[in-house]
Parts: structure tokens; C-alpha cells; sequence
């Protein structure tokens, strides 16, 4: 409840201020009820914004990190770029008990395509829901010579969707480099410039499509990368005993793996050592 005062006051003039979610609530006002939120309901809110997408970006992240062991030539070139762009792994100092670990930010992260395509692919293999939300028609609808009646339920297979043979070459192969496309600006560089939101043409919808896409997709895809880059940065991650990485699925509420990933995780070496 003090941040909620807190943000209340915050306005003064000539007081340069960060916005913060709760200064969209503080402002806000219900229509039908004329009215503004009262403190239990902005915490209320505040408390589904940070905990909703948890779970999925979670399990997200386990599959990323799984394909990432399995397959140690993707990590060893996602980790090639991060060097290239931040240095090697840093180095704590042990006598200074005041050394703060140094992460890469999200600055950092604008000039890491490799790792936004390793984020894709994880999403397009492995969608933490294999279904979205079931829809309705409100009346008979004709689309693309396909008659779906009013009332009929309509679901979207999420996973069917990411492997389809007719849309992605190999899909059940974890190729990040599938996302690359060359922008023949005659420079040699390359531009994300996969929809992943579909408002261009549907190929994935890990996060849904459309007006009722997850609204906190640019979130969740920033966490992803910024755990996945540090991950890969400060870690090496090595199978166990030289086990294979079982990447079958379980379905819970999300899907998640069967078999937990297991890995041996030990620091990068530091130049000289």
C-alpha cells in the first residue's frame, strides 16, 4: 500500500519521473462505475501483471536451455556473439567483498539477432501452451471457401502450428538460424524482421495473434533474453555424465518437460587462466 501512496505523490512540477505501471492504474478511472481504482484493486492488478506469466516464461526458459545442452554447437555460437558484443565471461574479484556482479542489459541485447532467433526457435519448438484460448462465432462466417456456423467453437493447435512441414523446413529440428534473413542492404548485416504476432501472415503464435494477442509478449520476450544471454555468459551448460537431453512433453496445465532438465553447469574460463 506505501507504493501505491508513494506513486500517488509522485507528480511534482519540474520533477523528472520514471512512468511505472502503477501510474497507468493511479490515473485510471472505471466507466460504468465512475470511479478510480481503490488501493486493493491497484494491488490486486499489480499482483496479476507480475505473477500471471510466470509460470509459462519459466518453463520457457527450461526449454530453451535444454535445446541449448543438447545441442552445444547453438550454444557455443549464441555465446561467440555475446562475446563479441559485451567481452568474456566476467571476472568477480574474491578480495573485494563489495564487487558487484556486472549482467548485460538491455541495451546490450539490440545487438544480439543470434540470440532473439535462439528465443524464437525455443517458442516455435516448444510453446508453453499448445492451445490458446477457444473462440466463438457470433454468426455464420464463409472463410476461404469454409463455412464455420454461428456458435461453432474454434481452437488454434499452437504447436501444430510452429512444426507444419509445409511452412518450416525440418520443424522438428532446433535450427535458430531459420529466423535469419538477410536484408540485402549491401552491408552484410541482417534485420529480425519475423512477425511473430501475425499481423503480417500466422507461421508460430506462441503467443497468440491478433487483438487478443498475450499483452504482455514484449515483456516476457525481454526476460527471455536477458536470462538466457547471462545464462549462456557467466555458464557453460554440459550434459550430465553424458546423457542424452530427453525433450519429451508432459502436459500439465502448460507443457512442460517430462523429465526435468538436468545439466552440468560450471563458469566460463577468464582469459589467462
Amino acid at each position: 500500500m506505501d507504493v501505491v501512496k508513494q506513486r500517488q505523490q509522485k507528480t511534482k512540477p519540474g520533477k523528472e519521473c520514471v512512468v511505472a505501471y502503477m501510474d497507468t492504474l493511479v490515473d485510471l478511472e472505471l466507466p460504468k462505475e465512475k470511479r478510480k481504482l481503490n488501493e486493493k484493486e491497484m494491488v490486486s492488478l499489480c499482483g496479476k501483471f507480475l505473477y500471471r506469466g510466470t509460470d509459462t516464461t519459466s518453463v520457457a526458459l527450461q526449454w530453451i536451455m535444454a535445446n541449448l545442452v543438447k545441442y552445444p554447437h547453438v550454444q557455443t555460437k549464441l555465446y561467440e556473439e555475446i562475446n563479441g558484443i559485451v567481452g568474456p565471461s566476467p571476472q568477480l574479484r574474491e578480495k573485494n567483498e563489495k564487487a558487484v556482479m556486472v549482467m548485460i542489459k538491455e541495451e546490450d541485447l539490440q545487438r544480439m539477432p543470434y540470440l532473439k532467433y535462439v528465443i524464437l526457435e525455443g517458442l516455435r519448438r516448444h510453446p508453453p501452451s499448445h492451445f490458446v484460448l477457444p473462440h466463438t462465432v457470433t454468426k455464420d462466417v464463409e472463410l476461404e471457401g469454409y463455412l464455420v456456423p454461428k456458435d461453432a467453437l474454434v481452437n488454434f493447435l499452437v504447436a501444430d502450428i510452429g512444426c507444419d512441414p509445409k511452412v518450416w523446413d525440418e520443424p522438428l529440428v532446433f535450427k535458430p538460424k531459420r529466423f535469419f534473413i538477410n536484408t540485402s542492404s549491401g552491408n552484410g548485416e541482417a534485420a529480425d524482421l519475423f512477425d511473430i504476432t501475425g499481423s503480417r501472415e500466422i507461421k508460430m503464435m506462441s503467443f497468440g495473434a491478433g487483438r487478443r494477442i498475450c499483452p504482455a509478449i514484449g515483456l516476457a520476450l525481454l526476460h527471455l533474453e536477458l536470462f538466457v544471454a547471462n545464462l549462456v555468459w557467466y555458464f557453460e551448460w554440459k550434459t550430465v555424465g553424458g546423457n542424452t537431453v530427453d525433450l519429451s512433453e508432459k502436459q500439465e496445465f502448460i507443457t512442460v518437460m517430462k523429465y526435468p532438465l538436468r545439466a552440468h553447469i560450471s563458469p566460463r574460463g577468464f582469459p589467462g587462466k
